[in-house]
């Protein structure tokens, strides 16, 4: 009987084989020849793109580009209808029509101008920034086609609401939206009178929020610089020298410069017949018209100018 060999005498048990780690591999397909791309697009946009800025068709147009037109009789007639619109678009659109009424046919615009001023200070509120800056620089325009005509609208306030809304738009963060309300205060300051626009503004010297503060003491200061000796005395050497003091000491380098402009404004109509010794009689006119705290931050002013 024949032996096996020896190594045969057991069933050997085979290495388990190591698991290997499992790949998924995709399955190619036939595209169609309409297919390609679409997938790629997919996984390279996993987001839709956002939509394009609704303000981006709106151009802003400066007045020297607005033309004058051709039937402004019939165009009048639709003229607060579009400013009612609630297509903001086509608010817009008449927002630049009153422009171009205030810039070439005043005269047809006046008999609705208080209405219009209204439409004015709600668009200026509204979010949409497109919006807000075109009234903004319809503003400018009404102030320099009207003027102080835009004060005789005393029963509904426009005037005053609308300076309100332009200081505070001066104060905001948006930079655009800032410095289109600075030029329209500043066109403002160069139309109206500085008599009546101050009797306007010195309510806001003591506003809340100290950015009005500073817009409010800046135009103070801008129509001061317009004024004659008489005009300064007119109004009140003490009244200016007070509504100034506030701002002297104000957080903003903005309202503390145009403070000490107020002052040496006060101080030159004051020593300007003063031949002898016009530094003892300002001090003695600082202490005898202010309160301590105020004659010594009016003396300090102008002994830094």
């Amino acid at each position: 009987m024949a032996l096996r060999p020896i190594d045969n005498a057991l069933p050997t048990t085979p290495e388990r084989p190591k698991k290997q780690a499992k790949l998924s591999i995709p399955i190619q397909t036939q595209k169609k020849p309409s297919d390609f791309g679409v997938n790629e697009e997919k996984k390279a946009s996993p987001l839709p793109p956002p939509p394009p800025p609704a303000d981006a068709s709106v151009d802003y147009v400066s007045s020297e580009k607005l033309k004058p037109f051709e039937d402004p009789e019939s165009k009048i007639q639709g003229l607060i209808e579009g400013l009612e619109s609630k297509d903001w678009v086509k608010v817009c659109e008449s927002l630049n029509d009153v422009r171009r009424f205030s810039l070439h046919h005043s005269t047809a615009l006046l008999p609705i101008l208080e209405k219009v001023m209204l439409i004015l200070v709600k668009a200026m509120n509204n979010p949409r920034s497109a919006l807000c800056k075109t009234s903004i620089m319809a503003a400018s325009d009404i102030f320099n086609a009207f003027g102080e005509k835009l004060l005789d609208f005393t029963d509904s306030g426009a005037f005053d609401r609308l300076l309100l809304q332009l200081l505070l738009k001066a104060s905001q963060d948006k930079k655009f939206v800032c410095e289109e309300a600075d030029k329209s205060l500043k066109s403002m300051v160069n139309t109206i009178a500085p008599l009546p626009l101050l009797n306007k503004l010195s309510g806001y010297v003591n506003h809340g929020n100290l950015r009005v503060r500073a817009k409010a003491a800046v135009s103070i200061s801008k129509s001061v610089s317009k004024m004659g000796v008489d005009e300064i005395k007119e109004f009140g050497l003490v009244k200016l020298l007070q509504m100034a003091t506030g701002s002297l000491n104000d957080r903003l380098p903005e309202a503390r410069e145009a403070a000490r402009s107020i002052v040496f404004s006060v101080y030159k109509a004051f020593t300007e017949n003063e031949d002898e010794n016009p530094g003892e009689a300002w001090q003695s006119f600082c202490q005898s018209s202010l309160s301590p705290i105020q004659a010594q931050s009016i003396i300090k002013a102008v002994g830094s100018q």
